[in-house]
This record gives structure tokens, C-alpha cells and sequence, in this order.
């Protein structure tokens, strides 16, 4: 089967590819065959994408979507507030039901803003019927996601078993694959974090850790060894420049999340100094709850934190971060974040007649700085349409957002949080 996107004005984020003001993209079995000026495919279904920007999909490497039925509830809180609701409060009256209608919807949701790659940090942490909901609830959705196994909250209590166990039902290169959310030494000690980081290694699978804080916590791993170019760190605020250096040498990876990190007093984003040091910084929403859960007002907060801060970063390196800099770092890069013939066709078409972003003169300038999910037509998820003219196709939406209002309000009552936007848990 091929598709042919024709007319539209091409962002490739492939060098050897390049931009095209009006291009076209070939796309066969699922794999993008050929992107050039214009392309004779008289036998492929054509997508009309004049008045349109062909991008690569967008990549969220670390949300914690099983919180995604209590969406703006926090979103005044600290972050200790954050953790004494969400795993103090709500999380220990979750069930299986609970997390997968979360999962699903917090997965659509992303899908319909044109992130067709996720990394979904699950650490609910309550039995092996509930990792099952998350898994089913990602195979469900028809996205490339990345189901990262954690524990519960800086809990000592080894997940190993249960990696494995996951591991043998996603030993594969489907769209659903599997990473391991590592937690760090101050919850389990430098010992079980080497031993975890071992069995991932052994099991071929790559690690999500989050960091931060005066401590230093990355300085304590690389005296030990245990820097890895296939673990991702999330936040980092607070580690020094000579830290983030090691990271770079390591070739590990780096996840900002700026709306969460300014709210929540994490401190300023690591996006300047980790560019200053040679690691390439890249970007994810985290929590819901707090924050929205799109790309483009992510990329906003994070271009504009550091144009405050010293002036830096163009809008192209706010798009690099969130496509192939994020999917190098879920080993996803021989796949998707770029436009480049022989990848799988993740690719979203966002409109430029709608009047929120016309006249497109710059379309990088206009993503970054003007862009949000009302613009994202259509979606491609390696090859198959998966949204198409501003929905998503296949889909019965309105069943899901009752299952997940039914979870929201079994949960809150059963934890005794009321609804009515009065809750502020203490700190």
C-alpha cells in the first residue's frame, strides 16, 4: 500500500534531506520511500497536503500517563504536594480499570496533538493486573510507545521480577516496547542500582532515571561506573555543569520538562548549560495533572525559560529536541524523529491556513511559537492514518471519556478528594 503527502511544505530535520517549500513524501508498507520536490505515484492514495507542514512526530520520552483522569487538578501544587496527592492520596485506590482507561486516554490525547512516540514512566506500582492494564492500553492505542516499568514512589522494593516478566511479553521491535524506570541510589542504594542496571544490559533494555539536586548524584554514578549512553535522566535541576559534562561524555541522555520544572520550584531547565557541555537536551511533558499535555506548549516554555536566561536557542533546535534528539534517546532513531527515506512513516501534517498561525512565512519559527494541537490534521503512525481532517480515525472517543470520568470520580471518592478545584494537599 503506498500514500503519497503531496504539496505541503516539508520539514525533514534530516540534513541530507533537507527542507522543501513544497515537497512531497512517498510512503510504502509503512516506510517512507522517497521525499522529493514531486513525486509520480499515479497507484498511491494521495493525501492533499497543500497549506500544510509535513513534520515528523512529535516524541514525549517520560509521562506518567496513569494520572492523565485527574488533569489540572494540580496545577497550583509543589511538587511535594504533587507527590503526597498523586502517590500518597489517589494512587493506593487505583485498579487495573483505573490505569488502563488513564493509559488509553492520556495515550490518545498525545496521539491527537501529533506526539506519535511516547515513553509512558508507569510506576503505580500495585500488581502485575495493573502493569497488564497499562501494556493493554498502549497496544490499544494505535502509537508507538515505550512502556517504562518503575517502581512506586522512592520505594526500596525491587521490580526485577516484574521486568522480566514484562519483558517476556514485549520482546520485540512492534509498536510497543519496553524500557526500565531505574530509581535512583538515594531510594535503593548505589549496590541495587548497579545490579539493576546490570540485568537491563543483560536484557537489551534501555533505563529512564530521574536525577537532580545538590548531591551529586550523576558525580556518584560515574565514580562507580554506572553511566550508560542508553539511560535517559530526567530533570536534573541542580546537578552541576562538571555532571552534566559526564553525561555528555557518556552519551546519555537528557529530559527537560520545563512547565513542571518552573512550576513545581524544580529550578530553571537544564536546556543552555547541557547545549554549553555537548549534550543535547530533550524535552517531555511529565504530569498532567499540572501541566498541558502537548508539544507545542512545551517547546514554547522551554525556548522561552532559556531566551530569558541568556538569549539562546532558534526555534529549529526547539523542533530537534522534540523529534530526533528524543527518539535517539528511546534507541528509536533508525526509526523515527526525521523524515528520511527507509525510517517508518511517523509523520504529522499541521495546517497553516487556520488563522491562529497564518501567514506562515518562517514554518519552523511558526511551530515553535505559535503552534498547538488545533492545528495537527493528520497523523501518521508508521504508515497507517491513524487522525485524519482534525480526528482520529477508528476511534469511539465518547465511551473512553466516560470510563475515565467513572475512574476519576470512584477514585477521588474512595480517597476522599473532592472535585470542586478547593483541594490543596499539605505538604
Amino acid at each position: 500500500m503506498k500514500t503519497l503527502l503531496a504539496g505541503g511544505t516539508v520539514i525533514s530535520m534530516d540534513p541530507a534531506v533537507g527542507d522543501l517549500a513544497h515537497g512531497a513524501v512517498l510512503i510504502e508498507d509503512g516506510k517512507i520511500i522517497e521525499v522529493a520536490e514531486r513525486i509520480n505515484a499515479p497507484d498511491a492514495e494521495m493525501i492533499d497536503a497543500s497549506d500544510r507542514i509535513v513534520m515528523p512526530g512529535f516524541v514525549d520520552n517520560h509521562r506518567h500517563t496513569w494520572q492523565t483522569a485527574f488533569r489540572g487538578i494540580g496545577a497550583d501544587w509543589t511538587f511535594a504536594q504533587w507527590a503526597k496527592a498523586m502517590h500518597g492520596t489517589v494512587k493506593p485506590h487505583y485498579t487495573p480499570e483505573d490505569v488502563y482507561a488513564a493509559t488509553l486516554l492520556g495515550r490518545l490525547e498525545a496521539l491527537h496533538s501529533g506526539i506519535t512516540t511516547m515513553l509512558d514512566w508507569y510506576h503505580v506500582a500495585q500488581g502485575h493486573p495493573h502493569e497488564d492494564a497499562a501494556v493493554a492500553a498502549l497496544q490499544e492505542a494505535p502509537a508507538r510507545s515505550v512502556f517504562c516499568l518503575g517502581a512506586g514512589w522512592a520505594t526500596p522494593i525491587s521490580v526485577e521480577a516484574d521486568i522480566r516478566r514484562v519483558r517476556s511479553q514485549l520482546d520485540g521491535d512492534g509498536l510497543v516496547t519496553m524500557a526500565w524506570g531505574l530509581r535512583g541510589a538515594d531510594d535503593t542504594g548505589i549496590d541495587t542500582l548497579a545490579r539493576e542496571l546490570k540485568v537491563a544490559d543483560e536484557l537489551g533494555l534501555r533505563t529512564s532515571l530521574h536525577t537532580g539536586g545538590d548531591h551529586r548524584p550523576i558525580d556518584d554514578m560515574h565514580r562507580h561506573g554506572l553511566l550508560r549512553a542508553t539511560t535517559t535522566f530526567v530533570h536534573g535541576n541542580g546537578i552541576g555543569d562538571d555532571e552534566l559534562r559526564m553525561l555528555a561524555d557518556a552519551g546519555s541522555f537528557l529530559s527537560v520538562s520545563p512547565d513542571v520544572e518552573l512550576k513545581m520550584g524544580f529550578g530553571a531547565p537544564l536546556t543552555g548549560r547541557a547545549l554549553a557541555v555537548g549534550l543535547r537536551p530533550t524535552l517531555s511533558i511529565d504530569v498532567v495533572p499540572s501541566v498541558g499535555g502537548d508539544m507545542f506548549s512545551t517547546m514554547r516554555t522551554a525556548f522561552s525559560a532559556q531566551r530569558g536566561l541568556d538569549g539562546g536557542l532558534r526555534a529549529r533546535d526547539l523542533l530537534h529536541f522534540a523529534t530526533i534528539d528524543a527518539a535517539r534517546s528511546c534507541g528509536l532513531g533508525d526509526r523515527t524523529g526525521s523524515i528520511t527515506p527507509g525510517k517508518d512513516a511517523d509523520v504529522i501534517v499541521l495546517r497553516t491556513d487556520d488563522l491562529t498561525v497564518f501567514p506562515v512565512t518562517d514554518p519552523a519559527g511558526t511551530v515553535v511559537s505559535a503552534g498547538h494541537p488545533g492545528i495537527v490534521d493528520t497523523v501518521l503512525v508508521a504508515g497507517r492514518i491513524v487522525k485524519r481532517d482534525g480526528a482520529l480515525v477508528g476511534v469511539d472517543v465518547a465511551p473512553l471519556k466516560h470510563r475515565l470520568l467513572d475512574s476519576r470520580d470512584r477514585v477521588a471518592a474512595a480517597a476522599g478528594v473532592p472535585l470542586d478545584g478547593t483541594w490543596s494537599p499539605q505538604e
